[in-house]
């Protein structure tokens, strides 16, 4: 990334000048006037006051959206153009990828570093890879009696809703904007309250990219407001969220009590990362569970907060994962130096100190941190924590904390880890280290995980799929495989 030094950040921060308007049908709209305060969780300061949508304003947005599949070119485009318009979009993004980095760092709090160099990298990725894959989709003819023609093709769902949280508030857009996007649908987006304003930049730059009006809407709004709006609407097709298992629930309420629309989520985890005493390098596996739990302030889906060590090597693992955690700089998510900026904000941060304490009453022994920090600054600072001596019963091992909190439990055997490995309600990814490639082979295959990580961890790109088990989830997200959650398959019975 370019070399931009902490005082460059800080001006441009002073000078970034945010809308928070939705972005409907191809304009900028205020809505019914009504807003709400978004907040930087770097220093409690105000960013902008951002259109708080209601009901209202989701009808216009797939109203708008109903239009432009209904009747607009999108969907008639041939697949080509629509791929060189999603790679257009990329292009933008990439233009303007200080400038987002920079919003997404002052929305939610990550480094600025991490969301140029990560979250910018895949969500301009996204766009880029399904704009060339959009004209490479095959519809099938299968082979039937030599009086009939039978053709089976994939079309586009329709209007699809969007609902994505606050973590990667880009990259989960992408994810499900793309292909949906790709495959012909329209969509309407509801970013997460907390982090709505590289969204609405987002539908801006797609709009200016060549999106005709309507393709792609954008409203802001709360949950249980704009989000349930959402999911009631008789005119969504398709239904595509991320974010907590409990809201991932009131979705599946909310298509039942509707249109029977199709619901596809990727919820909560609590992923095991299983270190075996014959790992190609302890130290290795040891840094990389630090870096995974640590990586966006533990604000992850994936993120390896359950550390399962064999006990012939738990204290040499666990010491190296606490050397680790000190030596962390938890700091200004504008200044390049820093290796943890601040959580999402006060009632975040509340909820992951409460997880904090309830280990410390359950028993567990705290082995660094557990503190809030930097309070002078008015940001959402907490200290990277660690616990061991973690009893698979405690809440600790057991509830999605999405905070910089790892505990470490010992194992004695390999059936063992597999054990507390799949003793979770949740089933979204797992590490394993080992040099043994039978072990490797065995062990990902008894793990209930969508994505089985082995002497590495958060590795892929976009032509894997990515997506959960058990309460996880359902469908996949990244590669082609994303394509078939916004298309029907039309079979058509041609007698000769």
């Amino acid at each position: 990334m370019p070399e931009i030094t902490h005082d460059e950040w800080l001006r441009r921060a002073k000078a970034l000048e945010p809308s928070g308007a939705h972005h409907v049908d191809g304009a900028d709209e205020p809505g019914s006037g009504a807003t709400y305060a978004a907040v930087s969780p770097r220093d409690g300061q105000l960013l902008a006051q951002v259109a708080d949508g209601g009901a209202a304003e989701v009808d216009a947005a797939v109203a708008a959206a109903r239009r432009a599949f209904d009747s607009g070119p999108w969907p008639r485009l041939a697949p080509a153009e629509r791929g060189r318009v999603l790679i257009r979009i990329a292009d933008l993004l990439e233009e303007r990828r200080e400038e987002m980095a920079l919003t997404i760092s002052l929305e939610m709090g990550k480094p600025v570093t991490d969301a140029y160099a990560i979250e910018l990298r895949a969500a301009i990725s996204t766009f880029r890879w399904y704009g060339q894959l959009a004209d490479k989709l095959a519809d099938e003819s299968p082979h039937t009696a030599p009086d009939a023609l039978a053709l089976v093709t994939r079309e586009p769902t329709g209007v699809v809703g969007a609902v994505v949280p606050w973590n990667f508030p880009l990259t989960l857009a992408g994810w499900k904007i793309a292909p949906a996007l790709a495959a012909g649908c329209t969509a309407v987006l509801k970013p997460s309250e907390n982090s709505p304003l590289s969204a609405l930049l987002l539908g801006r730059i797609a709009t200016a990219a060549g999106l005709p009006p309507g393709a792609l809407n954008v409203v802001a709004g709360n949950g249980p407001v704009a989000g349930r709006a959402l999911g009631l609407h008789p005119d969504v097709d398709v239904l595509a969220f991320t974010g907590s298992t409990a809201v991932g629930r009131h979705f599946l309420h909310y298509a039942a009590d509707s249109n029977l629309k199709r619901v596809w989520l990727e919820l909560g985890g609590k992923s095991p990362n299983i270190i075996l005493p014959d790992a190609p390098d302890l130290e290795q596996a040891a840094a990389t569970a630090a870096w995974g739990i640590f990586f966006n302030q533990g604000e992850m889906c994936t993120a390896p907060s359950r550390l399962l060590v064999h006990s012939s090597v738990a204290d040499q693992v666990t010491e190296a994962v606490v050397e680790r955690a000190r030596a962390l700089r938890v700091g200004d998510p504008l200044d390049p130096a820093t290796g943890m900026g601040a959580l999402a904000g006060e009632h975040h941060l509340s909820r992951v100190r409460e997880h904090i304490a309830a280990g410390r009453d359950e028993g567990a022994r705290l082995r660094h941190g557990g503190g809030r920090t930097l309070t002078s600054t008015g940001g959402t600072y907490l200290e990277p924590t660690v616990f061991d001596r973690v009893d698979p019963s405690m809440r600790l091992a057991r509830e999605e904390i999405f905070g910089p909190v790892l505990s470490v439990l010992a194992f004695d055997d390999l059936d063992e880890a597999v054990r507390l490995a799949n003793a979770t309600e949740y089933g979204l990814a797992a590490g394993l280290w080992t040099s043994d490639l039978s072990t490797a082979h065995r062990v990902s295959r008894a793990l209930r995980a969508g994505t089985v990580w082995v002497n590495c961890y958060e590795e892929g790109d976009l032509t894997v799929p990515f997506g959960g088990m058990k309460q996880s989830g359902n469908g996949r997200d990244k590669s082609a495989h994303a394509i078939e959650k916004y298309t029907e398959l039309k079979t058509a019975w041609i007698q000769l």
